[in-house]
């Protein structure tokens, strides 16, 4: 048993601030033990009585017979304190502080909040909380918490699969409640409150290590440490995360365009993303998503059939499949003829297979169309949507659904649309069916979506070296980091400075004889806007043009003009750090970049395969593939330079903002045309 698995596996448990007075929180954990059956040892520690309900009491945790494996700490704040010496003292491993008035409540708090951890490190323990609801394990009916969740006079304990953890009591325990009522089985549900110590994030980590967890479900209000979100999408278990504070206005990467772009929410979103960890936006959602992790069949892909008995159904449900990013599977040829020896010819063959309402008549129409989906190798998942069925009918469809599933091992989400009333035994049929329902198709394929995202292959990227090179010093210029990108092996214009208008018509006639002049100011982020660039420029025009750029108070670039024609198409790519580590970001650039706004974002360092991946991920992604009669660019070597640009900075020292714009994309190669670099204050970038 580790620390933290104490909150499931204790086999002893000290209620600290136990008391028998009717309501108060302080009884509800022995309540709670006591009612649902722990097997283990109670500890009621209260000074004033040597018996609570029943079960011998002790002065202190000191005085209670060891080994203790976990402590419910239930005393005023300002007891705390004594309380953790105390569980020190009598080598107890792991506390549940439940006491409020910590952090939450301002500056004194935190401060005694920091108080009491460091007091506990220091001796061994580790804590969960403050300011939460506590932990239950069913397995071992270990109840170390006062939710009055469990005081209800009927409330289902069967030991499930799923993991729920939430910094929030409240919204945790009432998440599990909502999933209780909805037939789903939770087997840990866990609160950590101020997280002051153990965070959500180790405990799903902990979690992850249990065989018998199918799903890890967590609500998170903190971003959550980079570190552990890897460890925990390396455990192999599938993972949905709900955090709040999406509007947050986040992203604090100075000047940087990329910077701007990239809010501390977007991070977080590409994070998960590319760690495979789904994160949704509300508890049904969440719960819908546990609904399909109770199940152990996942998808080889991400091809869906939809089998249906109302066209209606059938749309909404095509309408998903591409909303949720998925793909509605084309069929076999094979399957298609089978298919229309078995479907009405009133119905549909292809894909949705619209099975019409003759299955009332015939209810083997459900069993001969899932043969046929479960045998084509063009289908990984299968969505059966059917509406206001009752009874009996129900019951023959489930059956075919069961045994579809048992046949092929592809999942089968089920899309029911109608009341409960109308086949009151389905919903349980289907859970022990081990087939995931839901009310719409659409909530269906959403389920769908999370059940890929946690299935396809992925390489992770390792995590990423801490700062170690130096990198460009605060006023690198253009042509300081250009050499740094030319050395990555990224290409960069022909070009060096011109010392003189004399030496500038030089300079013109050696990149070409048509060029691009800019000034280069320390400072001087935005030189476009600052009147600072001229293209076009010939050796005529030449000495005036750097005449007025040396004005600017810098020196003068003299760089070849890439694409004349204007074949190629412009990214806008820039690299920034942030408190998950450092960000690239990438998109379509040009002077609409912000308006636009279509740009992915990745962490570093890449796997192999993202930059790719990032790329066709863009709303504006076919432009790059010739759109309306454009050339086709080079992706291969955009992709490329992504991942250049991620090796290049990844031992860049915290604080810096790379952007690289416009990176000019042609039928042939990538390069990057203009190049700066910022750096955030030292007391941001450390945050």
């Amino acid at each position: 048993m580790s620390d933290i698995s104490a909150l499931w596996e204790a086999e002893s448990i000290a209620v600290i601030g136990a008391s028998e007075r009717p309501g108060a929180l302080g009884r509800k954990p022995l309540d709670y033990l006591l009612r649902y059956g722990y097997k283990g040892r109670i500890l009621p520690v209260n000074p004033r009585s040597p018996e609570i309900l029943g079960v011998p009491a002790y002065p202190s945790v000191k005085d209670a017979p060891g080994p203790v494996d976990l402590a419910l700490i239930m005393v005023s704040a300002e007891r705390v304190a004594g309380a953790v010496d105390d569980c020190v003292a009598a080598g107890v491993k792991l506390a549940v502080i439940a006491s409020s008035g910590f952090a939450e409540t301002g500056e004194e708090g935190a401060r005694l909040q920091d108080e009491i951890v460091a007091k506990a490190r220091a001796g061994g323990l580790r804590i969960i909380g403050p300011n939460c609801i506590g932990a239950v394990g069913y397995e071992n009916r270990v109840l170390a918490t006062f939710s009055p969740l469990f005081g209800a006079e009927s409330v289902p304990f069967e030991p499930g699969t799923l993991a729920f953890v939430s910094q929030s009591g409240a919204l945790g325990f009432g998440a599990a409640s909502l999933a209780l009522e909805r037939g789903l089985r939770p087997g840990w549900v866990v609160s950590t409150g101020n997280d002051a110590d153990v965070t959500a994030l180790e405990v799903l980590r902990e979690l992850a290590t249990v065989p018998e967890v199918t799903g890890l479900l967590g609500y998170l209000e903190d971003t959550p440490d980079i570190g552990t979100l890897r460890e925990l999408a390396g455990s192999g278990k599938p993972v949905a995360l709900l955090k709040s504070g999406r509007t947050e206005a986040g992203g604090r990467a100075a000047a940087s365009h990329t910077g701007a772009l990239a809010t501390d929410d977007r991070v977080l979103d590409a994070a998960l993303r590319g760690l495979g960890i789904v994160r949704v936006d509300d508890i049904d959602e969440l719960l819908d998503v546990a609904r399909v992790f109770e199940s152990e069949r996942r998808p080889t892909g991400n091809r869906v059939a939809v089998v249906t008995t109302s066209g209606g159904s059938g749309i909404l449900a095509a309408d998903a499949v591409e909303a949720h990013g998925l793909e509605l599977s084309a069929l076999e040829p094979r399957s298609k003829e089978a298919l229309a020896e078995i479907v009405p010819a009133f119905g549909a063959i292809d894909n949705p297979v619209d099975i019409t309402a003759t299955v009332l008549s015939d209810p083997s129409l459900f069993d001969r169309s899932l043969d046929v989906l479960i045998a084509d190798d063009t289908v990984d998942i299968i969505v059966a949507a059917f509406c206001v069925m009752a009874g009996p009918d129900v019951e023959k469809a489930v059956n075919a659904l069961s045994r579809a599933a048992e046949k092929g091992g592809k999942p089968i989400l089920v899309a029911r649309t109608g009341a409960d009333f109308l086949a009151p035994d389905a919903p349980r049929d289907l859970r022990e069916a081990g087939l995931p329902e839901y009310p719409t198709p659409a909530r269906a394929l959403r389920a769908a979506a999370a059940l890929w995202e946690v299935s396809r292959p992925r390489t992770l990227p390792d995590a990423p070296r801490p700062g170690t090179v130096p990198g460009p010093g605060t006023e690198a210029t253009e042509p300081e980091l250009k050499r740094l990108l030319a050395e990555a092996g990224i290409a960069v214009p022909k070009g060096r400075i011109a010392e003189s208008a004399e030496d500038a018509v030089r300079a013109v006639t050696e990149v070409g004889g048509t060029a691009v002049l800019k000034a280069v100011v320390p400072g001087l982020l935005h030189k476009t806007e600052a009147g600072g660039v001229e293209i076009g420029v010939t050796a005529d025009t030449a000495p005036e043009v750097h005449a007025r750029l040396a004005a600017l108070g810098g020196q003068v670039l003299v760089e070849e003009l890439i694409d004349e024609g204007g074949e190629g198409v412009e990214l806008i790519v820039g690299v920034h750090t942030t408190d998950l580590g450092p960000v690239l970001t990438a998109g379509l650039g040009g002077i609409f970049t912000e308006v636009l706004d279509d740009v992915g974002h990745r962490l570093l360092p890449l796997a192999p395969g993202e930059g790719a991946e990032l790329l066709a991920g863009l709303r504006g992604a076919r432009i790059l593939g010739g759109a309306r009669g454009r050339a086709a660019v080079d992706i291969e070597a955009a992709a490329e330079l992504l991942h250049k640009v991620g090796a290049l900075v990844q031992d860049w020292p915290a604080g810096f903002a790379l952007d690289l714009n416009p990176v000019r994309v042609l039928p042939k190669g990538a390069v990057v045309l203009d190049a700066a670099l910022g750096f955030e204050a030292p007391e941001e970038a450390g945050r």
